[in-house]
């Protein structure tokens, strides 16, 4: 059986509705066509495939997102800098 393409596309925008609610329809479909400049003739597979490009590469970005014990860690490293300095002299500093 032949892989509906354009439902695929709508599925994708679907789940990257899901994931991203804050994002309109335009703006997902703008990112991902921003390396098309004229998208006016492509195929629903290569439509298809900018999506998906587009929704891995979100996917990526949210992995790299700072987790909370890491800004935890860098908070209390900054304060035993500080702490560290206090009775330095200030041009010492």
């Amino acid at each position: 059986m032949k892989k509906n393409e354009y439902k695929e596309c709508i599925r994708i925008l679907e789940r990257l509705h899901s994931s991203h609610p804050t994002y309109t329809i335009s703006q997902h479909i703008s990112t991902a066509m921003a390396d098309y400049g004229e998208f006016w003739g492509l195929t629903d597979r290569e439509f298809k495939f900018a999506l998906e490009k587009y929704m891995n590469e979100l996917e990526l970005d949210i992995q790299h997102v700072v987790s909370e014990d890491y800004v935890q860690r860098v908070v209390r490293d900054a304060n035993n800098l500080f702490a560290e300095t206090d009775g330095i002299d200030e041009e010492e500093f």
